[in-house]
């Protein structure tokens, strides 16, 4: 799922539960705590690695290779296609999606 929230950030700053909310039930960050010894990113850290983990998710999922994947058929439906139709009726059955969402 795309990153919706610091926390999505946080858990990849480091390992382990270093991290905790004062108040669980609004979790922003004025209640965010740290739990080790470390120390505690800023506010500007945790927005723009959020934004940058929104933006790397938003790449792989809006991609054309995402969209494709999404629409080609099972790879035993393609392979069932290749027996039973050859060659190139799969690669007229693949160029369809192919032309619909074509390499940047």
């Amino acid at each position: 799922m795309r990153p919706t929230h610091i926390e999505d950030y946080l858990v990849t700053v480091r390992t382990g539960q270093w991290f905790g909310w004062s108040d669980s039930s609004n979790k922003i960050y004025a209640n965010l705590i740290v739990l080790d010894s470390g120390s505690k990113p800023t506010e500007s850290d945790c927005t723009t690695g959020l934004a940058a983990l929104q933006a790397a998710w938003d790449l792989e999922n809006d991609s054309y290779k995402s969209k494709r994947k999404a629409e080609y058929p099972s790879i035993v439906d393609q392979l069932d296609d290749i027996y039973n139709n050859g060659i190139d009726a799969w690669k007229a059955t693949i160029k369809v999606t192919k032309d619909k969402y074509p390499k940047p």
